[in-house]
């Protein structure tokens, strides 16, 4: 009993060393259930470049260009506090934006292939300036006739999302903050988010699409402190982590006309948050030719007793 005491003393003890050892450059790796990886994995739900669309076997050639809004998870104050590379530090500045846009285009390919692509321009909006890049690459094959189709996807999401969620104007007027009479800080987070899917969709009436899925994401966030102390000490501190997720997802599309339809998905990562997507895209151009969900290649007999029919009677 008293060994087994004295093992988690020791235990204790090391961590609290390691942690007060850590300087203001130097390079932090928190713990897979630390506050710092979990609050860095909630933000990649919302960010994972998921299609938000039913599958659907389509003629290549389509060119689609569209808008997503997906709904960013409040992050709780206890979360939100740093538990392993700033110990006794206040919770973070997580609450930055409730919704994020994304625009988002589409090229439908030969053999049932397609490539999407995204890009969240470097403009701010509140406090928040984002960079980030997605693209995918998927495959879909009708399993009947008409209404089921099944689609293989592997996506990635990469870039910087800057805002200072170290020391925000808040945390720069609380005496009782690290951060108080420094400089707002600009920090970088970088999400990593790299994933691969599958998804089944069946029609629903004439106009509607249900779909559901379930896929592996690879997390690799990196996050990088930029503040600047009332001392004039810069602190530049690199924050690691590389985590493994489950995801789930289902929503359904509503085409609306032949060149315009909406989707709606619940997307998520059961071990750390859900998200709502809506998405809305517009064909441009005439819609290309859908191929046939399988080959049907005329029976031999079939199509010489049709021509046969066809041909003239001689003597009339």
């Amino acid at each position: 009993m008293t060994g087994a005491w004295l093992g988690a003393l020791g235990a204790a003890v090391l961590v609290a060393s390691t942690a007060a050892a850590q300087g203001p450059n130097d390079d932090c790796f928190p713990s897979r259930s630390s506050n710092e990886a979990r609050t860095m994995a909630k933000f990649g739900v919302p960010l994972a470049f998921s299609a938000a669309a039913a599958p659907e076997r389509k003629g290549s050639g389509g060119l689609r260009v569209g808008l997503e809004l997906s709904y960013v998870p409040t992050i709780d104050r206890e979360t939100a506090t740093p538990t392993f590379c700033r110990p006794g530090k206040g919770p973070e500045n997580t609450e930055l934006l409730s919704l994020v846009p994304r625009p988002r285009v589409s090229l439908t390919l030969p053999a049932g292939f397609a490539a999407e692509a995204s890009w969240i321009p470097p403009m701010r909006i509140a406090e928040v300036r984002a960079n980030l890049v997605s693209v995918a690459l998927s495959y879909t094959a009708s399993v009947d006739a008409r209404s089921t189709a099944v689609t293989a996807r592997a996506h990635g999401t990469f870039g910087v999302i800057k805002a200072p969620i170290t020391c925000d104007d808040a945390a720069l007027a609380d005496p009782m903050n690290e951060c108080y009479q420094g400089t707002r800080s600009d920090d970088a987070f970088h999400p990593n988010v790299f994933g691969i899917d599958v998804a089944v969709g069946w029609r629903l009436g004439r106009s509607l699409r249900p779909y559901m899925g379930a896929g592996y994401s690879r997390l690799a966030p990196r996050f990088q402190v930029n503040f600047t102390n009332q001392f004039d000490e810069v602190d530049r501190r690199k924050v690691t982590v590389d985590l493994d997720r489950a995801v789930l997802f289902a929503g359904a599309t509503w085409r609306a006309t032949g060149a315009f339809e909406l989707s709606g998905e619940i997307y998520s990562a059961p071990a750390d948050a859900v998200t709502a997507r809506v998405a809305a895209r517009v064909l441009l151009g005439r819609a290309p030719t859908e191929p046939p969900s399988s080959p049907r290649s005329a029976s031999p007999v079939r199509s010489a007793t049709r021509a046969k029919a066809r041909a003239p009677t001689p003597g009339r």
